[in-house]
């Protein structure tokens, strides 16, 4: 029999599980409590109480709020004889108290005393967020975005988006677009700017470099093929948005809308396709709308802008915060103007005017560090009255590398003067298709980060929209939201964020309730193997930035040369900070005869051959369990990909090696060796496709360009042709 710890009188008393119920109280106190809504905690315990079976009806479950010696969002939960109470710091810690108890009943069957508080105290999800083909997001030149776009407009999407958020702890969700105000907002002073119903463009994405112009700005060719997939109102679009705003908040999810600049898009004239178009060469610019343009000296732009920002947060009073980009199109100074100078003229007295209507608004403010100086953010936003602080791409384009990233040094000690903290921008520009999950990678990355120098952090894509997913052959599984099919690696950042230490049991348990399993230590297992491997490619070809480096993909951006051919393996960096050596300088080092310090090529070898025919022989294993789900096979052949992928760039890292000892030494056997080993290549590639067909279409990657693993047999191919031709 199971049995619950119960405190009374200072004397530990034990209760059968069996007597334990879920009759709820709350008292008058909680129900004060702003818009956190904790009916969706009851619904929870509840439900998990229904498909346990083992809790009766006789104890109440109340919820108590305890802001005296509780921080916020920290909970506890107190047992004695048939009453369990919940007790919270504030809405969000009876939110998590309540979820937690739930999880107890879904898992253990029973209920325990337990506490818990933020290990990080914001956690959230970076988001692009394809409003409309004329409010696009970073690049929606990828089926990602393009198929997306009617989900933003979907209640249903975004119910159970932020209910799954919920369940994962994030406490933030960041909406990234350049400029959403015509999508969202209208503006008595510019009628014209407002953007009733949604539309998509029927260009289809071909990969070529800027067809629809550089990222972030519309181009013409797509304003003239528009096509409308929802009629729909500016006034039933502001009430939409004020919907979804208000049930992130009954979810404990603070909104935060983040965006580029100059990108007045739909209201700035549209710039041509193939055509480079940085804000330095708009002096010729012809003015759109209420003569408003891309230029950053223009009177007309920065009034629209500040009323823009004025409006946009007086119309949504469940906004939390606002962030900015200084970004590509904003040269460091235009005729005396400089960046920050606009950006606080604009967004920064927008602010101020709307709270000089709502006096006790607070609006916290995030300012990303990119083209941008930190003393010149501080000169004009130093004044700034409520909440600043900064955000910086913590592992670059590269979130799945190394848990050790050491990219942030400069950035901290330029913050340190002002005693700044930052937002850490993850960004998962790596891995879209695969189901990743190492526990052990997650928590250490979390806990790397320098502690007194932490806001808080958002993961998410600048190549990738994760709403729903297109690409799933399996009629079960086709559709489903991203951050469901991907549940595991959203629960990772987020579940690890909030409670550093949860152990291994714990994620085994989540896997076998999640799968249907007796027992899931093989599966977790299995799964933190396979995903060891494409950290350590990432790090073994280090690409700093999305449209560098597919990984999926073993390709670059067309402009940048496309497929990764094993001469680029031979001289291209590791990655900064780590002791891994490229084929070039182990091949010179052994031929000097040096003394060779750090990992060499032919270690990381063995160590992808190694994750790989260890998550292969599971895999192997993991099959023989009977009457298994669609989810659970698909997982399978994902780690099963990830193996083969990690043969493939094994054999093609020492094919790399062999061919930069022919260079040196001009040895033919040396030759013959590489041309073995890309052979081997070849073969894992095919296998690695085969196996990718089968679940997945291919798809247009917006910040790259195709994804077709068949398709690119032929690209695999030629690193053989180019080892016989050295």
């Amino acid at each position: 029999m199971d049995f619950v710890k119960v405190l009374t009188g200072g004397k530990k008393l034990f209760l059968s599980a069996a007597i334990l119920a879920t009759h709820f109280f709350c008292s008058g106190l909680l129900m004060a409590q702003g818009a956190v809504d904790i009916q969706f905690a009851r619904q929870k315990i509840t439900q998990a109480r229904l498909n346990a079976g083992s809790i009766p009806a006789s104890v109440q479950i109340k919820f108590r709020l305890d802001s005296v010696n509780l921080t916020p969002q920290a909970y506890r939960v107190e047992i004695e004889y048939n009453v369990v109470t919940i007790y919270g710091g504030d809405g969000r810690g009876l939110l998590y108290g309540g979820l937690e108890v739930a999880e107890q009943i879904a898992l253990d069957k029973k209920i325990t005393e337990t506490s818990g508080k933020p290990f990080i105290e914001k956690r959230g999800i970076k988001f692009n967020i394809p409003l409309d083909a004329r409010t696009p997001s970073y690049d929606d030149s990828g089926d990602a975005a393009q198929k997306n776009i009617a989900e933003m407009w979907n209640w249903d999407f975004w119910q159970e988006f932020l209910d799954e958020m919920a369940m994962h702890r994030y406490n933030t969700l960041t909406l990234w677009n350049p400029h959403p105000f015509p999508s969202m907002i209208k503006l008595p002073d510019y009628p014209e700017v407002a953007l009733d119903d949604v539309c998509v463009t029927t260009l289809k994405p071909l990969g070529r470099e800027n067809e629809w112009g550089d990222p972030q700005l519309v181009t013409t060719n797509v304003m003239e093929n528009l096509k409308t997939i929802k009629k729909i109102g500016i006034d039933q679009k502001i009430a939409f948005w004020r919907r979804v705003m208000r049930y992130a908040n009954s979810r404990g999810i603070a909104i935060y809308y983040i965006t580029w600049n100059i990108c007045p898009n739909s209201v700035a004239r549209p710039v041509e396709p193939f055509h480079k178009t940085f804000g330095i060469k708009l002096w010729d610019e012809k003015p759109g709308k209420y003569g408003i343009t891309h230029q950053m000296n223009n009177p007309k732009t920065v009034a629209y802008y500040r009323a823009a920002v004025k409006t946009f947060l007086l119309t949504y009073p469940d906004v939390e915060g606002i962030g900015v980009t200084a970004g590509e199109y904003m040269p460091h100074s235009w005729e005396g103007y400089n960046r920050e100078q606009w950006l606080w003229q604009t967004y920064g007295q927008g602010i101020l005017d709307a709270k000089a209507i709502q006096p006790n608004r607070t609006v916290p403010f995030i300012h990303r560090v990119w083209y941008s100086d930190m003393d010149q953010i501080m000169k004009y936003w130093g004044q700034y009255p409520d909440p600043f602080e900064v955000s910086f791409k913590y592992s670059k384009a590269r979130l799945y590398s190394s848990p050790y990233p050491e990219f942030a040094k400069s950035h901290i000690d330029a913050m340190a003067p002002y005693g700044l903290k930052s937002w850490w921008n993850l960004r998962n520009d790596d891995i879209f298709v695969y189901r990743w999950g190492d526990p052990d990678f997650v928590r250490e990355f979390l806990r790397f980060f320098p502690e007194k120098h932490t806001a808080g952090y958002h993961m998410g894509s600048d190549g990738y929209v994760w709403g729903r997913e297109f690409i799933s052959k399996n009629p079960e599984l086709s559709g489903e939201l991203e951050i469901k099919k991907h549940w595991y690696s959203f629960m990772l950042w987020g579940r690890l964020g909030f409670n550093n230490r949860l152990p291994k049991e714990f994620f085994v348990k989540k896997l076998a309730i999640h799968y249907g399993l007796a027992d899931a230590s093989d599966l977790y297992a299995t799964w933190q193997i396979a995903s060891r491997i494409i950290p350590l490619v990432n790090q073994f070809h280090w690409r700093d930035w999305d449209h560098m480096w597919a990984v999926e993909a073993c390709m670059a951006r067309p402009v940048l040369g496309g497929f990764r051919s094993v001469i680029d393996f031979m001289d291209n960096p590791t990655m900064a900070g780590s002791d891994l050596l490229n084929p070039r300088e182990f091949v010179k080092a052994k031929i000097a005869k040096q003394d060779i310090t750090g990992t060499t090529p032919e270690e990381v070898v063995t160590e992808l051959h190694d994750y790989a025919n260890t998550t292969l022989a599971k895999v192997a294993e993991l099959r023989k369990v009977k009457d298994i789900s669609a989810a659970y096979t698909t997982l399978l052949d994902d780690m099963a990909a990830m193996a083969f992928l990690g043969h493939y760039y094994a054999e093609k890292i020492h094919g790399a090696v062999s061919l930069a000892f022919y260079e040196e030494s001009q040895a033919k056997s040396y030759e013959q060796e590489a041309i073995t080993h890309l052979q081997k290549a070849l073969e894992y590639w095919i296998a690695y496709a085969q196996i990718s067909k089968t679940n997945y279409k291919p798809q247009m990657l917006a910040r790259t360009n195709l994804l077709d693993w068949s398709a690119m047999v032929h690209e695999v191919k030629r690193d053989i042709d180019l080892a016989k031709n050295k």
